[in-house]
């Protein structure tokens, strides 16, 4: 889920532990990023089985901060490369039924352009993911004020949400998986929320072709949290989605204003642009005449995912039928946010390649937007002695001719 409303680099201020440094677009220098290759800085992979995982350095930002890329492989050639930058999941490597490969996840060659990007290319998003309207909601009794950087909405966390801070990052090699445990302690009052939020998201590879991400988050004082990954998916791995089938685990979704933020209606998809029950391309609904497509230039809103919350099901499906690549995705969350890649147009990816409107779509699972200010939507108060955890698995397989 992104918009079409852009910032400048220079109102982005990245946050380094406790180092803040303003970037300014006309001083690229500033940024003092450099990419590095794996041949400069060796790999030192760990195994476990024919499982395998490696850590090497991606760049620097700033003050000589270093970042680090996390490798994940299986035995069937399967690659995730996860940053501690942002949390993000900046690879993701699966095979197609006659066994080629293709990164299907869109992203960047270099450090830099990601801390550039207003796009949220593959991060982490929080404290909140999504939009809270004018930035402002109460818990307790008390109004919370958060910052507006999009369309007078707080959006994805603010100017600084989890997007854009460095993770600290720990191996993890267990006998059916490996994978990557991040960490970063939010403090009280950071982007106006109250409390320390300790959060941990950790990414884990199996042998099955199987990407599993789980949250964890433990606050000191009440509080709000809804974490996800904004990973753009492209099963082609090149071109664009809208040849792409898709199947989503919804009955209703939550219509949208004129500036996307939700209306508190859970409208039926039936006969309706939103009707994913059964797969069909996503350019067939991306060609009906909908006065909500109209309000977000294509999709970008919240399905309410049948099974009940905190359960365990699958929330959607994609499938690519010329490479017969598939992507089932299950999860505890309520909800998920399918955004059709609508203001991606022209900005140059991997390989330099300039990616087309709808490159890619985004399958956010996560509570509802603005939930703070809809006591009918699942709640997302997280208050001290509870811990929030969610969890989203993303299986990969190949659909044979």
């Amino acid at each position: 889920m992104a918009q079409r409303q852009t910032r400048a680099i220079s109102d982005r201020t990245v946050k380094l532990g406790t180092f803040n440094q303003r970037f300014s677009a006309r001083a690229p220098p500033a940024l003092q990023t450099q990419v590095t290759t794996a041949n400069q800085f060796p790999m030192t992979p760990t195994q476990t089985g024919s499982l395998r995982i490696s850590t090497e350095m991606f760049g620097w930002i700033s003050e000589g901060t270093a970042i680090d890329r996390y490798l994940l492989r299986n035995s069937s050639g399967m690659e995730v490369a996860i940053l501690a930058y942002g949390g993000i999941l900046a690879s993701l490597k699966v095979p197609d039924r006659h066994g080629d490969f293709a990164d299907a996840v869109l992203g960047f060659d270099t450090l830099e352009e990601y801390v550039a990007s207003t796009r949220y290319f593959g991060v982490i998003a929080g404290r909140y993911a999504n939009r809270i309207a004018n930035g402002i909601f109460e818990l307790d009794g008390a109004q919370i004020a958060l910052g507006t950087n999009r369309g007078g909405h707080h959006l994805h966390g603010g100017f600084n949400g989890f997007d854009t801070v460095v993770w600290s990052g720990k191996e993890i090699c267990e006998a059916a998986s490996v994978g990557v445990e991040l960490n970063y302690l939010s403090k009280d009052g950071e982007q106006g929320y109250p409390g320390n939020l300790q959060a941990t998201v950790t990414y884990r590879l199996t042998e099955n072709n199987e990407l599993t991400i789980d949250y964890v988050a433990t606050t000191d004082k009440p509080t709000i949290v809804n974490l996800t990954n904004h990973a753009y998916f492209n099963l082609a791995g090149s071109g664009n989605i809208l040849g792409h089938e898709l199947t989503i685990e919804a009955d209703h979704f939550t219509p949208v204003d004129a500036t996307l933020i939700p209306t508190g209606e859970l409208r039926k998809v039936n006969n309706t642009a939103f009707d994913f029950t059964k797969a069909h391309l996503i350019s067939d609904g991306l060609g009906v005449a909908d006065e909500q497509l109209a309000v977000a230039e294509g999709y970008d809103h919240n399905f309410v995912l049948r099974k009940p919350a905190g359960e365990w099901g699958t929330a959607v499906k994609l499938y690519h039928p010329c490479s017969g690549r598939a992507l089932e995705i299950l999860t505890t969350q309520p909800g998920l946010q399918f955004y059709s890649g609508n203001y991606i147009e022209g900005i140059k990816g991997k390989g330099g390649v300039a990616y087309q409107k709808h490159a890619g779509c985004c399958l956010e699972t996560q509570h509802f937007p603005d939930s703070p200010n809809h006591a009918s939507f699942p709640s997302t108060v997280l208050r001290p002695g509870e811990r929030y955890h969610e969890k989203t698995l993303l299986r990969f397989y190949a659909v044979p001719e």
